[in-house]
């Protein structure tokens, strides 16, 4: 089996299960987004949701990106990350009241505003501040990411976002209102979109919302396509950097950007999912009457996705070029669910043997948790080893 590279031997005195990070890649990943964005004016906003970790996050923030925040924990991270204020947009369907002052105090770029009830809380804190809340309307374009059920956000009556049909509806609010300002529209469909022609739907519906404002003689300085870029989990090692270039393309290639009008997005996963692995031991083998398993001493607690979204993580016993034997590999964890994966190829797992699930720098350390009693894992990076 292609396996990826890692520094096995300095691995054997590190206690498991841990985070690695691979920096280079990193930094690879960075440089071309900034390249292919730069090409067109785009302005892209980490996804700080995907990874919050501090040493990742401050690399991002090197590469002169900003920030799309989730939480008024995320806007903290970012700032102490070094991002800089007028370069954070704050997204949420429930945003509290703290969260909301805290985005006003630091002057943020722009509040992504997901429901007319949001705007007016939003424009009263901005009143007892006697500020002006830049904010967008996040929109339902009701374009189908064709994506995992759990991962895709821009239908009608999402929880997230104001449906198209409402609209109107929240326009003529906002004519009421005197401490908000709307300087954008924003959308985000799904993650782990790998079909292009997804985002190439977006852009044309984009195009036809502007339209509709355009007849209500509203044109919006921003327009923001969210992130939710794929990445290959099949192929780590041969497709490491998503194509950025084909994914700005469309959006160049498509919408019809108003004058002076600026193009903003959010990426996370594509950014941070494959310079990430879970490093793991495998505590026992043990034999069934049908099948193997090699039980880890990682578990969902560390990298949660398969059990929440039957998602797939390439998983490579790193200790050894064995021949290959098939085993369900699953973690100790004391629920039916916490099975990384079943019938994996693996060269012939050992107790003590290293095991690596690849792909794990998105909402792996991020999600992490501290079920049945257990600590949380620890990060080590390329460049500190």
């Amino acid at each position: 089996m292609l396996k990826g590279t890692f520094p096995v031997e300095k691995f054997k005195v590190i206690p498991t299960p841990f985070y690695y990070y691979d920096i280079s890649l990193l930094r690879e990943t960075l440089e071309t987004v900034k390249t292919e964005s730069d090409k067109y004016g785009y302005h892209v906003h980490y996804a700080v949701k995907a990874n919050a970790n501090p040493r990742i996050l401050s690399i991002i923030a090197e590469y002169g990106l900003g920030a799309d925040c989730v939480s008024g924990g995320e806007i903290r991270a970012s700032l102490a990350a070094g991002f800089p204020a007028n370069k954070i947009v704050f997204a949420g369907v429930g945003k509290a009241d703290w969260e909301i002052e805290l985005g006003l105090d630091n002057d943020i770029f722009c509040f992504n505003v997901e429901s007319a009830a949001e705007l007016e809380i939003l424009n009263e804190w901005a009143e007892k501040k006697n500020k002006i809340a830049s904010v967008a309307f996040r929109i339902n374009p009701e374009v189908d990411a064709r994506t995992h059920a759990k991962i895709t956000t821009g239908m009608k009556e999402n929880k997230f976002g104001i449906n198209l049909s409402m609209l109107g509806q929240v326009l003529d609010l906002l004519k009421t209102l005197k401490h908000v300002k709307l300087i954008g529209i924003h959308s985000h469909i799904g993650s782990q979109i790998t079909d292009i022609s997804a985002f190439r739907s977006l852009a044309i519906r984009m195009n036809e919302i502007q339209e509709e404002l355009d007849q209500r003689g509203i044109t919006v300085e921003h327009v923001n396509f969210g992130g939710g870029l794929g990445v290959d989990y099949y192929h780590p090692n041969h497709l490491s950097i998503p194509p950025f270039d084909d994914y700005f393309a469309v959006f160049h290639k498509l919408l019809q950007v108003r004058p002076g009008q600026q193009v903003h997005f959010e990426p996370g996963r594509s950014v941070v999912a494959q310079c990430g692995s879970l490093i793991s031991k495998v505590l026992y083998v043990k034999e069934g009457e049908a099948k193997k398993f090699a039980i880890l001493d990682a578990g969902f607690t560390e990298l949660i996705r398969p059990a929440m979204y039957d998602a797939y993580h390439r998983i490579e016993n790193i200790s050894n070029d064995d021949p290959v034997e098939f085993y369900d590999v699953v973690g100790p964890i004391c629920e039916s669910s916490d099975v990384f994966g079943k019938e994996v190829e693996l060269n012939k797992a050992h107790r003590g043997d290293l095991i690596a699930l690849r792909s794990a720098g998105a909402y792996g350390e991020v999600m992490a948790s501290q079920y049945n009693c257990r600590q949380l894992p620890v990060a080590y990076y390329s460049d500190e080893l």
